[in-house]
């Protein structure tokens, strides 16, 4: 599961890493949760473009937004098939950038957050799904989820599940939506190399969403 995550660059540092054609308006975030609005890299006609997304998707059929509140994740070995995620797959994939992410393990009976990213980059990229939804009142919405895989070596002891983290060399695969091979999308939903990772312990203050700042993602000695 991956419910809890940070950005720690800026607008047009996501700009430059990921080659869009245009700008939003973005600060650093350090405790991103479901419900809010996420940034995205989604493939356009003319180029890639960042934009703002709901996190937690909503499937184009919902009849109304209640599951918004509930489908942030997508499982990578079913994400082919549900039929909450399957027209997305096959057509509405994207990138959700991130700096790193935020799991808990329980220790001496209580549960300590860690936070767990790449060595050399401080921006990366999730696999995600969005969806364009439009209720029956006019409402329109246009949402996300990040798929997970089970975890690598080094997140097992925290946490059965991780986000998929793709490398740079997948993107241009994972983001064409006239790519409709399945096993081709599918072989990039694995664990990402856990000696290209570290995690480590901070502070619980992470634990409410509602706390923002730099010191959420200093270790805790």
């Amino acid at each position: 599961m991956c419910g809890r995550y940070n950005i720690i660059t800026d607008a047009q540092a996501l700009v430059d890493y990921f080659d869009v054609l245009n700008e939003i308006d973005f600060s650093p975030r350090y405790n991103i949760a479901p419900s809010q609005d996420v940034p995205v890299v989604r493939q356009q006609d003319a180029g890639r473009e960042l934009a703002l997304l709901h996190w937690g998707l909503i499937p184009f059929w919902a009849k109304d937004e209640k599951l918004k509140y509930s489908m942030i994740n997508a499982r990578a070995d079913t994400v082919h098939e549900k039929p909450a995620y399957r027209e997305a797959f096959k057509k509405r994939r994207c990138l959700i950038p991130a700096s790193g992410f935020y799991e808990w393990r329980k220790e001496k009976g209580r549960k300590q957050p860690y936070n767990i990213r790449l060595k050399d980059t401080d921006i990366f990229a999730f696999a995600g799904l969005w969806e364009h939804w439009e209720g029956p009142e006019g409402e329109v919405i246009d949402s996300c989820s990040i798929i997970v895989t089970e975890a690598n070596k080094l997140i097992e002891p925290i946490h059965d599940r991780m986000p998929v983290i793709l490398s740079t060399k997948g993107y241009d695969t994972w983001l064409d939506p006239d790519n409709h091979n399945t096993n081709t999308l599918r072989d990039l939903l694995t664990p990402y190399p856990p000696a290209k990772m570290e995690c480590y312990p901070v502070s619980t203050v992470v634990n409410n969403a509602r706390n923002e700042g730099a010191d959420l993602i200093k270790e805790k000695y």
